[in-house]
């Protein structure tokens, strides 16, 4: 319990919160960005607009 009242009443305690904050926020970002593009470059593909690469 002493660790849960310093986390939440300490200014290290706080700046630690923030950054996790600000760490999940960015994977959040991250994962909607990649499935964002997944879909968009799925969509395309199915469509015929991009041509498969052919190894050399």
């Amino acid at each position: 319990m002493k660790a849960l009242t310093d986390f939440l009443t300490t200014d290290y305690g706080l700046m630690s919160a923030v950054v996790i904050a600000f760490c999940l926020l960015g994977v959040g970002f991250f994962v909607n960005f990649v499935r964002k593009h997944i879909a968009e470059d799925t969509a395309r593909a199915a469509a015929g607009q991009i041509r498969p690469r052919t190894s050399h």
